[in-house]
């Protein structure tokens, strides 16, 4: 049985604001924030300050946004990237929750310094893999599926693989990192 709310879903499915409305905005608003942010575009002088020409950077995401969503392939790589990047960010979140229900008040966290970098490595990894799983070569296979074949191994010995030396590495970089010298006073 089909609750009310379902069928507006499933209705919004149909008239395409999941396959053009969306992605379109998506597209048009990150396009749109890189313009003014790097001001590629341009600026106007307007009484001794600069603004960003808000028309041309509108006008190019616009054009941007239409050129992406009139791609099925590409809004197909956009969805299934940015449903797999909410999971990350999910997952994310669930993990900062649990650090902070076992942290006191005025003891440092360990995602301090170091710890900061390694969660925004694996972070990293986890966005490049999805990139790579949503993008589908001609003949259907995504672009990780043929990494798994350019190394000749299968998934589980390739995620093996990988782990193992990303452990090698990090007991190299705590073997050699050296150690603080104490200061003497005299």
């Amino acid at each position: 049985m089909a609750t009310p709310f379902r069928q507006v879903i499933e209705f919004f499915d149909s008239i395409g604001l999941f396959d053009v409305v969306l992605p379109f905005l998506l597209v048009f608003t990150i396009v749109f924030a890189i313009f003014e942010k790097t001001k590629v575009l341009g600026t106007e002088d307007i009484d001794g300050k600069k603004y960003t020409k808000k028309n041309l950077n509108a006008i190019a995401s616009f054009v941007i946004a239409f050129l992406v969503i009139a791609s099925s392939e590409l809004v197909e790589v956009i969805t299934t990237v940015s449903s797999n990047a909410v999971v990350v960010l999910f997952l994310s979140v669930l993990f900062l929750l649990l650090v902070g229900s076992f942290h006191k008040e005025g003891e440092p966290i360990f995602l301090e310094g170091g710890w900061k970098v390694v969660f925004m490595v694996i972070v990293f990894i986890a966005i490049v893999g999805i990139f790579l799983d949503a993008i589908k070569s001609p003949d259907g296979r995504t672009w990780l599926e043929r990494i798994g074949d350019f190394t000749g191994s299968g998934g589980d010995e390739l995620a093996g693989s990988i782990v193992l030396l990303a452990l090698i590495v990090l007991f190299v970089v705590y073997a050699v990192k050296e150690q603080p010298k104490e200061v003497k006073h005299s």
